[in-house]
């Protein structure tokens, strides 16, 4: 079963030590549904440690009930809600993964009674978002979607949409988490000074990364 995320958000299986069960045991021959869409890496690295997989999304909760017994694991984006009940007749699961970074989808307490381990991949998209983030943070400085729709009237305001520079502003962060971080890295690859926030980030730990730490009062 997956335990580490890529940046493209599918699970790292992909070394036959990583394929192993809760026990040590190969993988092979163990089978896995996939009851959401997921990129087909995911399915092709764990075909090729010999996993049986199933990919069958959009499967209504009392559907989901029946077949669950055949399975040793199950891996679920935000689609599917696996509740209790549904654990409670997942007789062979070892493992339930999350392709993503919340596991609220998930009843982690039903699982853990019934020794089935929940992972997710808290990193799996962290980058792209990061990257999202920097664009829209460009686009709002340049005034990019406003000159694409003047431009798509017909008209050129170019002074008008001039925008600002990046470079020697200041970008505020709330949040020094891994997305923050990411942004915060690239953001400073433009010039802008850093301060942010999070009460939960030590201070001397932000001033390494040249981040300026405030409080929540400021």
């Amino acid at each position: 079963m997956p335990k580490n995320p890529s940046s493209n958000g599918a699970m790292d299986v992909t070394s036959p030590k990583r394929a192993r069960t809760q026990g040590g045991a190969s993988a092979r021959g163990k089978k896995v549904l996939i009851s959401d869409p997921i990129e087909q890496v995911c399915v092709d690295i764990l075909q090729k440690a010999g996993v049986v997989v199933d990919c069958k999304s959009k499967v209504p909760p009392a559907e989901l009930k029946k077949i669950i017994g055949e399975y040793d694991g199950l891996i679920v984006r935000s689609g599917t809600t696996v509740t209790a009940e549904i654990i409670e007749s997942a007789h062979k699961m070892t493992a339930i993964g999350r392709a993503g970074t919340g596991v609220d989808n998930i009843d982690c307490v039903a699982a853990t009674k019934k020794g089935i381990i929940v992972m997710n991949t808290p990193g799996g998209n962290t980058v792209s978002a990061a990257e999202h983030t920097c664009a829209l943070i460009a686009s709002l400085a340049r005034n990019v979607a406003q000159g694409d729709a003047s431009m798509k009237a017909r008209k050129w305001d170019r002074k008008k949409y001039m925008g600002v520079e990046l470079s020697g502003k200041t970008l505020g962060v709330l949040g020094l988490g891994r997305v923050g971080r990411e942004v915060i890295s690239r953001m400073q690859s433009y010039g802008m000074d850093v301060i942010g926030y999070d009460p939960f980030f030590p201070p001397d730990a932000s001033r390494k990364l040249n981040i300026e730490p405030v409080s929540a009062a400021d």
